[in-house]
């Protein structure tokens, strides 16, 4: 038979499975052995109450999707299929499922080799029996214990431990165990769990330990063995430490006798004690005194500046009276200039309304004035072509010459129009012309306008997108200024102080330097910004190696290239330039050096050396800083100067500032974000208004391309015309004969020109009138809209003054800010004083209870004390000395019976723990001389039992075998001899065929199970290589066996039918399907013996 995949799991599984003993007992009928187990009805058909297994359940284990569920009988349960059918992998399962490790089923390294191919997990569900008066935690689980394992892709494992109902108990594996030891279940125990490949490893082996090894770990000898000699081993160590305890008890008795020597000498210093302990009374109390007086003196401070918080909060209060006043005013002042910002964003939809009327009334004009003109020409030719025509038939009337035949007068007249014709069409052509000219202008006058109006909203969408930017900055500044000069800054500076703990830079960088810089004018704050510009985000270096280290970390944020902010290397000075000789100097007006607060000197100098801050005066009228600057003599020392708006003046050129809001050095949040979110939304109105402008224009566009499109086509339909005319006239012109003239048909035509003219003249006056029309529309359209234009004017005239109120007013609101802050500042430099004097207040409070605490501890009661802590002091030491002077010759009486106490201390102390390890190890001795004999008697009577066990199974098939156990060696040694042969030519297992030696391995394992409890066995392809015989006698012993111990449940694999078996309700029998391609689950359903045979 082919070896299965299978056959190669070890039941050595370092997971415990679950045994559930009910029975401690096994039966050894020498009579009964060989009857079929149907027979033997002297047995109860009872069942295992605990640890049994119920059922079993798989999920992409190994190479199946899904085995189960498998509901196990209490008793026998025979597993039968083909190969690659299952029955392995839930032996493999068993043992893995009950915390095994992978090594020790002979399948694998790592658990992950357990999971099938292309699954990320597998799942082992195995329920035990739980019932009756052993059962673990019965009122927790009930009557059955349901383990689940989960094994990942990557080899871990997790386990869940469920009640009967489904209710997760545990997940952790020390429940398992917990689970594991109350039902005697050992997964590394051979006798649970053996394997084919496990009976063979030993049976075959050519090392005899090694089946020693076996017997003793299937027998739990083993341990037994190492318990002893750990036991012994602690006694060594125990008798070690009694040794060191004798040699240092000898020691510790010399040293007390020494000290009791010294004690019997000591005198007496009781009077002078007595009198350094009244000293000691007096300094008590003299301390709680001091401490008395110094505590008064901080509770008047304490008054004094409580009353003075008091003041500070009345002018706080009035200084907010007064802001809040001159707030509401900013606050009317405001809603006016939004009450007049709304009505102008109100009618600008109207303006806009207006304005697309009078384009499309002008286009309408235009239209109807050019087609008007072209009707006119068209009048005039037709005019002109009938004053020719009667013209010549006047000539022809008067001409003597009457020899002329009347087709050649004919011809020479209809040369005569067609000429005319050419002339009318070529009129009409130069009309054409300039009607294509005047649409190719519109056209490109309304792409220009396009162009520009494009133009103004990209720069309107870059103006918008820089406001939302700054916005967004400000309200994130609310919490943190330093969002203001970017996001990343704060966590660029936590990483500079970092790395300046780390002690990678000489001095720690400073900046920016915005932070670090304070206007004295609120309303200077744009100039100041105008003329530091980049500078207000630079930080300050040391030297070039700080520089590269800012600049890596700065990296590391993504300041890189344009967006990193300068970085000013310049060595630390600390002290102030004396820039007296070369700074600009102005009676009236400031610098920027002047118009600062800074208080670090290193920013100074700094500011100094890039801007030269001391030569650039703030002057806040433009016109005024004009006059100054531009005069013939400009201050001293002034190379240029700034205004409030931001403006840049020199003393022969002015630049305009491209601000309009100071973006870092603004102290009133609030309304710059105000300021900011109107100018959003202003932005955001104009994108609108520039979008419909653009919308109108591409529409006028297209309509001037269509009516180009057309002049386009009329144009070349007359230059048809005209050359047709043209060839006509040649050909006309090439003919020698002419026919005469007939008069009568030029007079018809002459009367029909004339009524065309007429009916023409009417419909010019039609037109003439339909233009005027027009042309007044087009005025009142106009006028609405320039009505409407004056209005939005005159609303924006409005809000000037009351902007300039507005400034003013806000000026004034920071003037009153500035005295609260001040206040403010004060009161909380104030408070910092007075909660220090509160809390040193506290500290003598608490000092004081701690000294009277003191004092009571020494003297209970409070002592009226004259003299101050320094005299008694010093009569304490003057007493002390003397105190020693007699310790110097006689020693000090209370070391010395301290040291007398704790010598006798550890010496008793250690010859009692002496004595009672001497009597521990002697209780130990008795004990384990009497356990070690217990144990041997025990290995004795298993040995026995296992010898007759064995040999009495092999007799069942007239077999002869020994089993010789060498104790001191440790070497077991099987021999077995089939037939009835000589008895003492035993033959070694290996030379045996494969049906006898199966036969013999399952009397090994039987006579294991006969003396090893647990409470489940199972045992895989038992009788593969057994022929028929062999096989029915081994069953029929495995079974006689099963019905002598109904308390334990037994699983054997095997890929035969099992169609001989005996029908007994005891019996189970689980069959396997073969696998089919594409089945994802193997069936199986337990089956009787009537339906095997069926």
């Amino acid at each position: 038979m082919a070896k299965r995949k299978e056959a190669h799991s070890s039941p050595e599984n370092p997971k415990r499975p679950r045994h559930d003993e009910l029975e401690d007992f096994d039966k050894d009928d020498d009579e009964d052995e060989c009857t079929p187990f149907i027979n033997n009805g002297t047995s109860a058909l009872t069942s295992a109450d605990v640890g049994i297994i119920e059922s079993v359940q798989l999920k992409n284990f190994m190479c199946h999707s899904m085995l189960g569920p498998f509901k196990f009988g209490s008793n026998v349960n025979f597993v039968v299929g083909n190969n690659g059918s299952g029955k392995s992998a839930v032996l493999t399962a068993l043992i893995v499922g009950l915390g095994g490790k992978a090594i020790a089923t002979n399948r694998g390294s790592s658990l992950k080799g357990f999971v099938k191919d292309g699954q990320n997990s597998a799942d082992i569900s195995i329920t035990l029996r739980n019932r009756g008066d052993d059962a673990y935690k019965a009122s927790v689980y009930g009557d059955s214990i349901i383990v689940q394992q989960h094994i990942s892709m990557d080899g871990s494992r997790s386990y869940k431990l469920k009640s009967a109902a489904g209710t997760v108990v545990s997940t952790k594996k020390e429940e398992l165990v917990a689970v594991l030891d109350h039902f005697n279940i050992q997964v590394d125990n051979p006798v649970s769990v053996l394997t084919q490949e496990m009976s063979k490893q030993f049976l075959q082996s050519k090392n005899e330990g090694d089946k020693y090894k076996f017997f003793m770990k299937a027998t739990q000898l083993e341990q037994m063995k190492e318990d002893y000699s750990y036991i012994m081993e602690t006694k060594e160590r125990t008798k070690d430490q009694i040794s060191q305890g004798e040699e240092r008890l000898a020691e510790l008795k010399q040293q007390c006798l020494e000290k009791e020597e010294r004690f019997q000498m000591i005198a007496g210093l009781s009077t002078m004690k007595n009198d350094l302990e009244c000293l000691k009374r007096e300094m008590a109390w003299a301390v709680v005194n001091e401490v008395e007086k110094q505590l008064n003196a901080v509770r008047d401070n304490v008054k004094i500046g409580e009353d003075r918080a008091a003041k500070l909060d009345r002018k706080m209060e009035e200084q907010q009276v007064k802001l809040n006043e001159i707030e509401k005013k900013y606050k009317d002042i405001q809603d006016k200039l939004e009450k007049i910002s709304q009505e102008t964003i109100a009618r600008a939809p109207e303006c806009m309304v207006l304005k697309e009327d009078v384009i499309a009334k002008k286009r309408v004009y235009s239209e109807a004035e050019v087609f008007y003109k072209c009707s006119v020409n068209e009048f005039k030719v037709l005019k002109k072509d009938n004053d020719q025509l009667c013209k010549k038939i006047e000539e022809l009337k008067r001409s003597a010459d009457q020899s002329l035949e009347p087709e050649q007068l004919e011809r020479q007249n209809r040369i005569s129009r067609l000429k005319e014709r050419v002339k009318a069409l070529q009129d009409q052509e130069s009309s054409v012309n300039q009607e294509m000219e005047q649409f190719q202008q519109a056209i490109e006058k309304d792409q220009e306008e396009h162009g520009r109006i494009r133009t103004e909203e990209l720069d309107v969408r870059h103006t918008l997108s820089y406001n939302q930017k700054h916005l967004k900055e400000l309200k994130d500044s609310r919490t943190n200024r330093l969002r203001r000069f970017g996001p990343q800054i704060p966590a660029l500076l936590e990483a500079i102080d970092e790395a300046y703990r780390r002690g990678q830079f000489t001095h720690k960088p400073i900046g920016p330097l915005g932070m670090c810089i304070h206007p004295r004018d609120p309303t200077l704050a744009l100039a100041i910004e105008s003329c530091l510009k980049g500078l207000l985000q630079a930080y300050c270096c040391h030297n070039h190696a700080d520089e590269v280290v800012l600049q890596r970390l700065m990296g590391k944020f993504g300041l890189r290239g344009a967006s990193r902010p300068q970085i000013i290397v310049s060595e630390f000075w600390h002290e102030l330039y004396d820039v007296r000789h070369r700074a600009a100097n102005h009676p009236e007006f400031p610098t920027v050096l002047t118009a600062l607060e800074i208080d670090n000197a290193i920013v100074v100098n700094g500011l100094i050396d890039m801007r030269g801050i001391e030569t650039v005066l703030l002057i806040k009228n433009n016109c005024v800083a004009r006059a100054i600057m531009q005069s013939r003599k400009p201050p001293k020392n002034c190379r240029e100067a700034f205004t409030a708006e931001g403006d840049q003046v020199f003393a022969e050129r002015y630049y305009s500032s491209e601000y309009r809001r100071p973006r870092f050095l603004s102290k009133d949040l609030d309304s710059e974000i105000s300021y900011l979110e109107n100018e959003v939304e202003n932005k955001k109105a104009q994108i609108v208004s520039f979008q419909q402008q653009l919308f109108a224009l591409e529409k006028d566009v297209k309509r001037n391309e269509e009516f180009l499109r057309q002049c386009q086509l009329h144009c070349k339909e007359l230059q048809m015309k005209i050359r047709k005319c043209i060839s006509e006239i040649r050909e006309l012109e090439n003919i020698k004969v002419h026919p005469p003239v007939d008069i009568a048909t030029l007079e018809d035509e002459a009367e029909e020109n004339k009524i065309k003219i007429k009916i023409m003249a009417e419909n010019l006056e039609q037109e003439k009138e339909n233009v005027e029309h027009l042309r007044i529309l087009q005025i009142e359209a106009e006028n609405k809209y320039d009505a409407i234009k004056l209005k939005i004017n005159q609303l924006s005239e409005l809000t000037e003054p009351l902007k300039d109120e507005l400034n003013l007013v806000d000026t004034e609101v920071d003037k009153q800010k500035r005295g609260k802050r001040n206040y403010e500042e004060k009161q909380k430099e104030h408070l910092a004083t007075l909660n220090r004097k509160k809390r040193e207040l506290d500290m003598k409070e608490k000092e004081l209870e701690e000294k009277m605490s003191q004092a009571r501890q020494i003297c209970p009661e409070r002592i009226e004390v004259q003299k101050s802590a320094s005299i008694l002091d010093r009569e304490i030491n003057r007493l002390r000395q003397k105190i020693r002077a007699e310790h110097a010759s006689h020693g000090d009486r209370e070391e010395i019976v301290r040291q007398y106490q704790e010598a006798k201390e550890t010496y008793l102390d250690l010859d009692n723990k002496v004595k009672t390890l001497k009597r521990f190890i002697k209780l130990l001795e008795e004990i384990m001389t009497h356990r070690y004999k217990t144990y041997q008697q025990f290995r004795r009577c298993l040995t026995l039992r296992c010898k007759l066990y064995f040999d009495n199974l092999l007799s069942q098939r007239a077999y002869c075998g020994k089993m010789n156990f060498d104790h001191k060696n440790e070497t077991l040694t099987i021999s077995v001899q089939p037939g009835e042969g000589n008895r003492a030519a035993f033959n070694d297992m290996r030379a045996l065929s494969g049906g006898e030696r199966s036969f013999s391995t399952v009397c090994f394992i039987l006579s294991l199970w006969s003396i090893a409890e647990s409470p489940f066995r199972c045992l895989d392809e038992f009788d593969v290589y057994m022929d028929m015989v062999n096989r029915r006698i081994a069953m029929d012993m495995i079974l006689k066996m099963a019905d002598s111990q109904r308390f334990r449940q037994f699983i054997l694999l095997t890929p035969q039918s099992m169609s001989s078996l005996p029908s007994s309700k005891l019996i189970r029998i689980l069959r396997m399907s073969d696998p089919e391609r594409g089945q994802m689950t193997l069936p199986f359903q337990p089956v009787t013996q009537e339906e095997e045979e069926n």
